[in-house]
């Protein structure tokens, strides 16, 4: 393994993990952000090999066979995300810090994969009616899908003890500025 450090943040769905790892992205060049591929479909906005790699199911599949996916996962059935072996060498032989923005399983995977190479943070709201407000807003959602995403996230949320950091997600920049002081230790 290359002496490259890894940035695992994981989530529930609208707690602000992508907004913060943008911002991070932002303040330093010494990380690079890891691209998932997925089987769902772009969101408006959202570009082939720069916000995701969508794939269609039967690629992802043969990807998995053929051990190209450091982590993966079905989030939703029939519904695939994971993380690309070369994605972490590409940024490695780069000489920069990979940062990923994947979801809890994915996370905890992967930390279990880099192991001290990795710190996990796990991204989160106080409360899951925050976290409605919040995935209601981005007016993507069907109200099924609203409560499948709620509903998951109270599962996810037991999981937080496991991450080496809980970032409290209330105050964007009081966030913001945690993750800056946890990323910047770890890095150097």
């Amino acid at each position: 393994m290359s002496e490259g450090k890894a940035l695992i943040f994981s989530a529930p769905s609208g707690a602000g993990k992508t907004t913060i790892v943008r911002h991070l992205m932002s303040i330093t060049s010494e990380l690079d952000f890891s691209i998932s591929a997925t089987t769902r479909a772009p969101r408006e906005g959202e570009q082939h090999g720069k916000d995701y790699y969508f794939l269609d199911a039967e690629d992802f599949r043969q990807r998995i066979d053929s051990g190209q996916f450091l982590e993966w996962e079905e989030v939703y059935e029939g519904t695939y995300y994971g993380t690309l072996r070369s994605e972490l060498d590409r940024i490695w032989n780069a000489g920069k810090h990979v940062v990923f923005d994947v979801d809890v399983e994915g996370g905890l995977n992967l930390k279990k994969e880099l192991g001290g190479q990795a710190m996990a943070v796990f991204v989160k709201v106080r409360d899951l009616e925050v976290l409605r407000g919040r995935l209601k807003k981005r007016g993507s959602e069907t109200e099924e899908s609203l409560d499948r995403r709620v509903k998951k996230a109270a599962i996810e949320m037991s999981y937080q003890d496991r991450f080496d950091f809980v970032l409290i997600n209330d105050d964007l920049d009081q966030a913001k500025q945690q993750a800056e002081r946890e990323v910047i230790t770890f890095i150097r």
